[in-house]
């Protein structure tokens, strides 16, 4: 019997709306209709959608909209102001919501939603291929907000977790391949998600961002999408106080399937993950280390980022689709982790984490 997955970070609605894939359809045939399309670097090379997650037991995502404002001469793509970039995000959230209609997903906001959704994919009386996929919406940098009360519309559709800032230079936190502290505006921005209990994700703080946060956000944090810096020493990446940091807020890290993240040799758009041997076995080179440096298995769970603006080019070459999500538990049990041990990572840890951030927000 298949285990239970949880993946911390899939981009479902920019690959819907952006990249114009029908999640509902079969693999292939996304794949196929995309052959000779050169506007993409990942066309015809997608490994998610929703049969895909079904057929490996994926049935809680943390889903993303996300839009990002870029500032004149900035040589990050973007859109041009907030309000445009809030725009796309209702559009994606709009995608949400008719993929609801459809019974393909069904929103999780709260600790009721989330235990019976959990008890629907444990029950053995409807096959997992009639069951809706749960997902928790997650806004992957806060540009898109065009001021806080943006934050209390969006928290009112449903919205849980929020990641500060993406690539280069942001409205409330610069990110991934910039520099620099946390704006003010970011700073107030989190003083008011504390109040609604929303989770923060640190995935793509700069290095001073990312102790700004841990020091002034009173709310439940986690880390959606991190691999290890001491093994790919990148800005992008975590290092170890970062990690030990992370444990002593009792977070979790979701490992992810980017090539780069995984393995030093790897470079974008000239590598090849089977001329390199980069195999799905290397996430777990990172999850160990975690590990080692929590002393437990309870910090460290799935975020593959699949889809994330590369498919199976820049991906383990053993992995086909998202459901070869499955294969990490015969990886595990390899690497001498217990039974219970592969249930933690596989969804007990988002679990536990969720269930105690929550409560915490219905009390």
């Amino acid at each position: 019997m298949k285990r239970l997955i949880i993946d911390a970070h899939l981009d479902l609605a920019m690959n819907a709306i952006e990249w114009n894939r029908d999640l509902s359809r079969p693999l292939e045939e996304i794949r196929q209709r995309e052959l000779n399309m050169p506007d993409k670097p990942d066309r015809g090379n997608g490994t998610v959608c929703f049969p895909e997650l079904r057929r490996g037991k994926v049935g809680l995502v943390v889903a993303t909209q996300l839009a990002r404002v870029a500032s004149p001469g900035s040589k990050f793509a973007g859109w041009h102001s907030p309000q445009q970039a809030w725009a796309m995000t209702q559009a994606q959230l709009t995608w949400y919501r008719e993929m609801e209609v459809l019974e393909e997903l069904v929103q999780v906001t709260d600790l009721a939603g989330l235990e019976q959704h959990i008890d629907l994919w444990n029950s053995e009386a409807i096959p997992d291929e009639q069951k809706p996929i749960g997902y928790i919406l997650s806004l992957e940098g806060a540009d898109s907000l065009v001021n806080i009360d943006y934050l209390y519309k969006a928290h009112a559709d449903g919205l849980r977790a929020v990641g500060l800032s993406h690539f280069g230079p942001g409205r409330y936190a610069p990110g991934t391949k910039a520099v620099g502290p946390i704006t003010s505006a970011g700073l107030q921005l989190l003083r008011e998600m504390a109040k609604l209990h929303l989770i923060l994700d640190v995935t793509h703080l700069t290095d001073e961002g990312f102790e700004q946060a841990i020091d002034l956000y009173e709310g439940p944090i986690w880390a959606s999408h991190h691999n290890v810096r001491r093994f790919v020493p990148n800005q992008r990446q975590l290092t170890d106080d970062q990690i030990k940091k992370l444990v002593a807020r009792g977070a979790v890290i979701g490992g992810m399937l980017d090539c780069w993240a995984m393995d030093i040799r790897f470079i974008d758009g000239i590598s090849d993950p089977w001329q390199l041997d980069i195999k799905l076995a290397k996430l777990v080179d990172h999850w160990d280390h975690i590990c080692q440096i929590a002393g437990n298995c309870h910090h460290i769970g799935v975020g593959s980022d699949l889809d994330g603006i590369f498919g199976t080019e820049q991906a383990p070459w053993d992995m086909h689709s998202v459901a070869d999500l499955q294969q990490f538990e015969a990886i595990l049990n390899s690497r001498g982790y217990k039974e219970e041990d592969i249930d933690h990572i596989f969804h007990g840890n988002w679990l536990r984490f969720l269930k105690r951030a929550w409560s915490t927000a219905d009390a």
